[in-house]
């Protein structure tokens, strides 16, 4: 299906012609190699009112060093929540400064500590490397919890599109392992199944995330596997997961004209069968990304409002 600009959201409709013609850089290795070269020019940002620290984690599986940085409140006296931030761009680009926006909003919706890796991304190299980054990033801030003024027992694993996948398969995990207690989860139109057999997956040509970007990011992530005519371990693609007993509550959305409709939807299906809070939005004739691509429309500002009083009401009622 191709989305038209008339079919957008009328606020939406003035980015479709940029956000359709900067969609093919996203196809291509050389178009991600522009893009993440771009995207070091944001490195070190800080946010204005709180501390920053970038810090080197350790990798539990490689000898990589995982640049990571830290937001906590000024004068901070007590261990607070945490949040483990995973930034999205299809596994393949980006860092943790790209969403510094909506960062910026969860610190001032609620006192806590945010600590966002800059994990290894596909083109450098494939699935577990990203999953690993952030995982291992996770199991250090439990250990280093008092270091760090965290409360060991409130962690809250967010992000969006890939992020929002990562955000899942490290949820899955920590339910599977015990390794850490999740609070709540929160997979912002997460990129979840690598099979893309959904109607929204199959064939949608629209701005900024479509079928072919969508197909040749997951192509990358999962390389190897596919190299070796692996089975597809559902911390590479959670979509692929059918047990969700267990999975701490979970705050998501997503939107009409994007891939991951259908397994965004399906997801939260799976959760609220297995007994599982959900706060969920469903938002018409909007396209991938439409918070952070256009955050100043009444649709986009919409979705950002949802998403910070839905984690004001989960952190007030599960961090407790």
């Amino acid at each position: 299906m191709k989305v038209t600009k008339e079919m957008l959201h009328p606020d939406l409709q003035k980015h479709y012609t940029p956000l359709t013609l900067t969609a093919p850089l996203l196809n291509t290795k050389v178009g991600v190699k522009i893009t993440n070269f771009l995207f070091r020019f944001l490195e070190g940002k800080k946010i204005k009112g709180f501390k920053n620290k970038v810090v080197e984690v350790p990798s539990n599986s490689s000898e990589r060093l995982i640049r990571t940085q830290i937001f906590s409140p000024e004068n901070q006296t007590e261990n607070l929540p945490c949040i483990l931030f995973n930034h999205g761009g299809g596994y393949l680009f980006g860092n943790p400064e790209q969403f510094l926006f909506i960062i910026e909003k969860f610190l001032q919706a609620r006192p806590c500590v945010l600590i966002a890796p800059d994990y290894c991304l596909s083109l450098e190299a494939p699935y577990p490397a990203s999953f690993n980054d952030c995982y291992d990033t996770l199991l250090w801030a439990k250990e280093n919890a008092d270091k760090l003024q965290i409360n060991p027992d409130y962690f809250i694993v967010a992000g969006h599109s890939a992020g929002g996948g990562l955000t899942a398969a490290i949820t899955n995990k920590a339910r599977d392992t015990q390794d850490v207690k999740i609070a709540f989860q929160m997979p912002i139109y997460p990129m979840l199944d690598d099979r893309q057999d959904t109607d929204s997956s199959r064939d949608i040509e629209a701005p900024v995330w479509n079928t072919k970007s969508n197909n040749f990011a997951w192509n990358i992530y999962l390389n190897d596997i596919y190299e070796k005519n692996m089975d597809v371990p559902v911390y590479a693609a959670p979509g692929r997961n059918t047990d969700f007993t267990g999975f701490p509550p979970t705050i998501t959305f997503v939107g009409e004209y994007e891939p991951f409709r259908d397994e965004t939807l399906s997801y939260v299906e799976n959760l609220r069968s297995a007994g599982i809070p959900v706060k969920f939005k469903f938002y018409e004739k909007v396209f991938h990304g439409f918070d952070m691509a256009a955050s100043t429309s009444s649709v986009g500002m919409d979705a950002i409002k949802f998403t910070i009083d839905s984690f004001c009401e989960f952190y007030d009622k599960y961090c407790k």
